[in-house]
């Protein structure tokens, strides 16, 4: 009798060879197939000889192989080449059958082929997939969404080959329907960018600010490894300030500061404007890695425009335990940022994210694990309905502590010149959203006064609107931008 695959996988890159081999490990029989096929001979060849791996040569071979419901899983760039294998493998499937998704493609993309998909008769998942080639291997965190119809047939794969917390809990369950799979990893991706962007200027202010050698750095991020900040990036930072190369120099001295990125952090900024969230910290770390890519364009102003030295003069140990308070204390701005915006577009498109279950989901396998996330799982467990996580009592507390030197912190850096951009947006974001009474007053009269775009006022019921003839010229018709109809005398 002919064996038949329990899963294929499309795609021979380094997450989709890795997957294979966690399924593989897992006791699941696993089809795979390249669009340049000397791969998957290369392959079988090499890292799956001797493992219940089936190589094919064609879609149809690859379809052909799977038991019933066929499940494909897709490992491959994200945007028009979907599309186009999706026209490739199609023809081939029937009713039922499951495609999965596990590329970062964006969730507008995905609800559209959730959609389509369904149509045809076909189920589609858009999964996030988070932990890199160690996380594939080893123990992902995943995040499907998309038919709910075919959450039982992948649910055996999927939570077998996932992470788990160390309480015994999967890093994978159901995210709901459409996109929200790829959303949610979308703003996990985001939230990525902030925490790297944080670290990133904590190292520049203990490197050019208190003058601390890679020894020092590695020594700083291990100890507070094992604090508040215990968490997988600042694991591999102090890792990374030990590495030297061959003759004996920092391999991290030797990298060109021009970072790159995919664009999972331009898109959960663009979602943030359009939902009307203020994602102000995941912005600044978007816009420092384009800043930091306009390298030869930064050493020309280098030599032209000045600054203050950058030589602090204060107490080191006071002034590293301060910069660790404001870590943790922007870390948590982070991810509130983060968590609003999630429950934003969950209520707009109905998809009803489980806040909680998210938190539980990258706690472990996940490029942002952390034991932090543990204090978010048990916020929402508290309160399912939390709007924000700076007013739980836990974060809310621990910014409390953490406040005084974040502040020190901000002014040390603005006084040395010494860039700190997430770290300050993250500072006035939360002085922003514990204050009553903003200036926004002032912007609605501006507004009024050249646009007759109206106000709201004090002293009136919300959703009343006033327009002032501010020059004695104008009438009584107003904009309908800000208000509705014609505004009150």
């Amino acid at each position: 009798m002919e064996r038949k695959a329990d899963i294929g996988v499309v795609g021979l890159a380094v997450m989709g060879e890795n997957l294979i081999l966690n399924m593989a490990s897992k006791g699941f029989t696993v089809a795979c197939y390249n669009r340049t096929t000397a791969r998957v001979k290369e392959f079988l060849d090499g890292r799956a000889a001797g493992k219940s791996i089936i190589g094919c040569y064609s879609v149809g071979e690859l379809v052909a192989t799977l038991s019933r419901p066929r499940k494909i899983l897709c490992m491959i760039k994200a945007g028009a080449p979907v599309d186009q294998f999706l026209a490739l493998l199609t023809p081939h499937l029937e009713p039922g059958d499951i495609i999965i998704d596990g590329g970062n493609s964006h969730f507008a993309d995905t609800s559209r082929r959730v959609a389509e998909a369904e149509r045809q008769g076909f189920l589609y998942v858009g999964t996030g997939i988070s932990g890199g080639e160690e996380g594939a291997l080893l123990g992902p965190s995943i995040m499907p969404g998309g038919s709910a119809a075919a959450w039982e047939a992948v649910r055996p794969i999927l939570q077998k080959i996932c992470a788990y917390t160390d309480s015994g809990e999967a890093c994978c369950d159901w995210i709901g329907a459409g996109g929200s799979g790829h959303f949610v990893k979308m703003v996990h991706n985001g939230i990525e960018y902030g925490d790297m962007q944080l670290i990133a200027e904590t190292y520049q202010m203990l490197r050019d600010g208190l003058g601390l050698s890679n020894q020092q750095l590695q020594e700083v991020f291990g100890r507070w490894n094992e604090g508040l900040l215990d968490s997988y990036l600042i694991e591999i930072t102090s890792a990374i300030f030990g590495m030297m190369d061959q003759e004996g120099v920092a391999v991290v001295d030797r990298i060109l500061d021009a970072a790159g990125q995919k664009g999972t952090g331009r898109w959960t900024v663009a979602t943030a404007l359009e939902a009307g969230q203020p994602l102000t910290l995941i912005a600044e770390a978007v816009f420092a890695r384009s800043l930091s890519a306009m390298k030869e364009e930064r050493v020309a102003a280098s030599r032209l425009l000045t600054g203050p030295e950058a030589v602090f003069a204060g107490d080191r140990a006071v002034m590293i335990a301060d910069l660790e308070q404001a870590l943790y204390a922007a870390k948590i701005v982070s991810y509130a940022q983060g968590f609003q915006l999630m429950r934003a577009v969950s209520a707009e498109k109905q998809w009803r994210i489980d806040h909680g279950g998210v938190a539980l989901m990258w706690r472990g396998g996940c490029i942002i694990r952390s034991a932090f996330l543990g204090n978010i799982q048990q916020a929402f467990a508290e309160e399912a309905g939390l709007i924000n996580l700076l007013l739980a009592p836990f974060f809310s507390q621990a910014i409390e502590r953490a406040q005084g030197g974040w502040r020190r912190v901000v002014a040390a850096s603005a006084q040395l010149g010494i860039p700190m951009p997430a770290v300050s947006a993250a500072l006035a974001y939360y002085d922003g959203y514990r204050t009553a009474r903003l200036p926004a007053n002032l912007l609605q009269a501006q507004r009024d006064y050249f646009g007759a775009h109206t106000y709201e006022r004090v002293d009136s019921p919300r959703g009343r609107f006033f327009h002032t003839n501010w020059t004695g010229h104008g009438g009584s018709t107003v904009s309908s931008s800000y208000g509705q109809g014609k505004a009150s005398p």
